[in-house]
């Protein structure tokens, strides 16, 4: 049986709620439509939602995105109730000592990497997302448009509208339940999905011109340094598609994107399309994610590693292309 949340925050009077750093709208719409849910069913509660700061697309299309607490800043010495979702705790930035320090703990997250650092854990890698996975802990009267709205964009953006191998039957009918509420689930694709500012525009457009094809073809990879980075004026959040995009290159199964977040900090974006594990080879380097969608961090040198990903991925499409003859 799924637990409940309103089960876990009974007689609660402070309710944290936080995701991890450089949020997408998973995370995003995860933390708010559960703090959203939770305002209107625990009134007498006070819910804060912790995360770093979100894109336009996002602040406009989620409700609620105005009431985030970016710098982590509290005046509650320890919550009743903590949450974390989409995460592991160790994900969340300064929100972690929060979860730490609550009397009582939950996490709700679809990562396969995550084992679950809550008190108690709802975790599925069989969801396509974080949303999913809220609507599942949620009581149906409870939710609002706004509720509603909030978990239809994140699942929106983890499944590339829909089309990700994460998409399930259980995926459509959630959605379906959702646009019930009658928000304008058209604008919200446009906006959220496939919409772009110029800045990234700008940064995808130096991505490409930057990639380069390995294994036949098969493996896509390219690299924005930090200098490239500091000289286009872009920050993390204008190139967190480049890996998707990439990935929809004709004949690739893996897209593997660094980008430096600092002059001795690169994060790495992983995506594929059938074949490749992309978490596996992400965990490598102590990461992790989705079997199609994964991420890790490097520090100081990152050319050895790139190679040894693009080695590794290669090695994957090869045993597969031995298992098909």
């Amino acid at each position: 049986m799924t637990m409940k949340i309103l089960n876990e925050t009974a007689g609660a009077s402070t309710i944290g709620i936080s995701g991890h750093t450089n949020p997408d709208g998973d995370c995003v719409g995860s933390c708010l439509g559960l703090a959203l849910y939770l305002r209107r069913m625990r009134p007498e509660a006070r819910v804060d939602v912790f995360l770093d700061p979100v894109g336009e697309a996002l602040m406009k299309n989620i409700p609620g995105a105005e009431t985030i607490i970016h710098d982590g800043k509290t005046d509650v010495g320890a919550y009743d109730v903590f949450i974390v979702c989409d995460s592991e705790k160790g994900r969340t930035g300064a929100a972690e000592a929060l979860f730490d320090g609550a009397r009582h703990t939950v996490n709700i997250d679809h990562h396969i990497s995550n084992p679950g650092c809550g008190k108690v854990n709802y975790i599925d890698p069989s969801a396509s997302s974080a949303c999913e996975l809220v609507y599942d802990v949620l009581d149906p009267e409870g939710i609002d448009a706004s509720v509603a709205q909030a978990l239809y964009v994140g699942m929106v953006t983890d499944t590339g509208v829909f089309r990700f191998s994460n998409t399930s039957e259980k995926t459509m009918v959630t959605a379906g339940r959702l646009m019930r509420y009658g928000f304008n689930h058209a604008r919200i694709v446009r906006e959220v999905f496939f919409e772009c500012s110029f800045a990234e525009q700008k940064a995808m457009g130096m991505c490409l011109s930057e990639a380069g094809l390995f294994h036949d073809g098969r493996v896509i990879c390219s690299v924005l340094d930090y200098d490239r980075m500091r000289a286009m004026g872009a920050v993390p959040i204008d190139v967190q598609e480049c890996s998707s995009r990439l990935a929809l290159t004709r004949g690739v199964d893996c897209s593997i994107f660094l980008y430096g977040k600092s002059e001795k900090e690169m994060k790495v974006s992983l995506r594929s399309n059938e074949i490749v594990d992309v978490a596996a080879i992400a965990s490598m380097f102590g990461g992790g994610g989705h079997v199609r969608a994964a991420g890790c961090t490097l520090h100081g040198d990152w050319k050895g590693p790139l190679e040894t990903m693009i080695r590794a991925a290669g090695d994957q499409l090869e045993a597969e292309g031995e298992k098909g003859c």
